[in-house]
Order: C-alpha cells, then sequence, then structure tokens
C-alpha cells in the first residue's frame, strides 16, 4: 500500500513539473543578452557583485516592461 503510495505521489510531482515548463520567449532571450551584457560592463568598471546583480536586473527589466508597453495597441 505505501509502494503505491508513493508512486502515485512520484506520478503527480512528474505531472505537476511537466506543466510548468514552458519554451523561452524572445523576450526572455532579449532580457538575458541585456542582462549579461550590462553584466559584464558593470563588472569592467569595478564594481561588486550584488550591486551588478540589482543595477541590471532593474536596467533590463524596465526596458523589457517599455518595450511591452510601447507594442501596447489601444
Amino acid at each position: 500500500m505505501a509502494n503505491k503510495l508513493v508512486a502515485v505521489l512520484l506520478l503527480c510531482i512528474v505531472a505537476a513539473a511537466a506543466m510548468h515548463l514552458t519554451e523561452a520567449s524572445p523576450v526572455d532571450d532579449q532580457y538575458a543578452t541585456c542582462f549579461n551584457d550590462c553584466d559584464d560592463k558593470c563588472k569592467n568598471e569595478g564594481n561588486g557583485y550584488s550591486f551588478c546583480e540589482m543595477k541590471c536586473d532593474a536596467d533590463c527589466l524596465a526596458k523589457q516592461a517599455f518595450v511591452k508597453l510601447k507594442d501596447l495597441h489601444f
């Protein structure tokens, strides 16, 4: 009985994980490119990991939001 319960639990976990898998969209690729370029540039300027992580994340998210808002048609 316990083996069946464990098997069902594992199947549910696998099914839930499979439902959450998605393909990367071009927007995600643009964010990754923006972030990596910004992060490299920031670190080359002598800034630390945490500073660059927060700065680049905020900058690239803002750029991504601007592109999404610009593409809206009312």
